[in-house]
């Protein structure tokens, strides 16, 4: 008994010990796990912004530039009236995030 209430409170005090990360780009899918194989070098992150700029362009969305922050794909987009706002999407499903 007294070592599972142990473990417990080591676990409560790892979780409050280290600073909350802002979830922003997080979804409420539970686990989730992913499965790759890569062949060749991982993309760097230009080349990562390439592609993310061009599925986003892909999918309707008139992005100047974009770059990985947070967890999101944050894009500077032209607005029909003129100049650019920025806009974040899941890097997952390219849908927009609130």
């Amino acid at each position: 008994m007294f070592i599972r209430t142990s473990f417990c409170a080591a676990g409560l005090v790892l979780l409050t010990a280290f600073p909350a990360q802002a979830a922003f780009c997080t979804d409420d899918r539970g686990i989730v796990t992913n499965f790759s194989i890569q062949i060749g070098k991982p993309f760097t992150e230009q080349e990562l912004n390439e592609f993310d700029l061009m599925r986003l362009r892909q999918e309707g969305v008139d992005a100047t530039r974009v770059e990985r922050w947070n967890g999101c794909i944050r894009a500077f987009v032209r607005k029909p009236e003129g100049g650019e706002e920025m806009q974040f999407y899941d890097p997952n499903t390219f849908e927009r995030v609130q």
